[in-house]
């Protein structure tokens, strides 16, 4: 299989939607899938960031991943983050994932021992989950979510040599340049956020999972066909477009953003479950007021 083919294209981080309780709006996510499933995106995230990984419980988000996947396009591909501390429990959340049907499984470091992650038992632990899973895995490198763990290109180079490992998903800054340097050609890397989505298409990058494709799939995915249509004008517009987008909508607030401008475009966003707050009101209206003016809302 041609991973970085398989991998070329956005991909959308999928929302977990909660109710105002903190219950979780399966029938949302559902309706939300649906939707996407009729867009142009390429695929999906479950359960990483944005769909608030760490603040759900195991069960909900095995039922979470049977609903992406079950209402997923048949070309569509899933990502699934199998994200935990310890080793043992990643394989078995993994294995999993696995069953229900994901087609790619996504590790992020354990960060809980940070000062223990040394790249020989980061090593080890991405190697060893890769080894007792047949789906293939990708990294994912998010140091705001690790307590500062950043996956070093040195890394990255022996851990494309694994047979399972077949890419990386970048959410850091000023190392995506560094990375498609040290991977080898067959490796995919995919860009974490659309402030260098392009930059990274440019430089070799696969494709990349871009929050603004929960409220906007078709916008977001539009710009990965340009780029590949080789119509760079209106590449680098709409890029100008969608990264203005991003500072006004994930910039002001994280994944409760997210959710306020999956609400305003007819999504089901929901509440962020807590500790997570919900989004002041001032915030909520300044996203609108600049979706409304770039026509995107009326």
């Amino acid at each position: 299989m041609n991973h970085k083919e398989q991998l070329g294209g956005v991909f959308a981080p999928i929302t977990t939607p909660f109710f105002k309780d903190g219950t979780l709006d399966y029938a949302g996510l559902e309706r939300n899938m649906q939707k996407y499933a009729a867009s142009a995106l390429k695929g999906y995230l479950a359960l990483g960031s944005n769909g608030e990984n760490k603040n759900m419980l195991t069960d909900e988000k095995l039922r979470v991943l049977e609903i992406i996947v079950k209402n997923k396009s048949k070309r569509q591909v899933v990502m699934a983050g199998c994200i935990a501390e310890s080793t043992y429990e990643t394989i078995r959340f993994a294995k999993e994932a696995e069953r229900i049907g994901a087609d790619y499984l996504t590790l992020l470091s354990p960060g809980y021992f940070k000062k223990l992650m040394t790249d020989d038992a980061l090593y080890r632990y991405f190697t060893d989950v890769a080894d007792a899973v047949h789906k293939p895995c990708l990294l994912y490198c998010a140091p705001q979510f690790t307590g500062g763990i950043t996956l070093s290109p040195a890394l990255i180079g022996r851990l494309a040599e694994h047979g399972n490992i077949v890419g990386m998903k970048d959410s850091s800054t000023g190392n995506m340049d560094s990375y498609l340097l040290a991977a080898p050609e067959h490796f995919a890397v995919l860009a974490g956020s659309a402030n260098f989505f392009l930059s990274a298409l440019i430089g070799g990058a696969a494709g990349g999972v871009i929050s603004l494709a929960d409220a906007f799939p078709d916008m977001t995915a539009k710009l990965y066909t340009l780029f590949a249509e080789k119509q760079y004008e209106a590449c680098f517009a709409l890029n100008r477009e969608i990264v203005r987008l991003n500072h006004a909508v994930s910039g002001k607030g994280g994944v409760a953003a997210v959710k306020c401008a999956m609400d305003l475009a007819g999504f089901a966003g929901g509440y962020p479950r807590l500790p997570v707050l919900p989004l002041a009101e001032p915030v909520r209206q300044s996203i609108a007021d600049t979706l409304r003016g770039a026509g995107l809302i009326s």
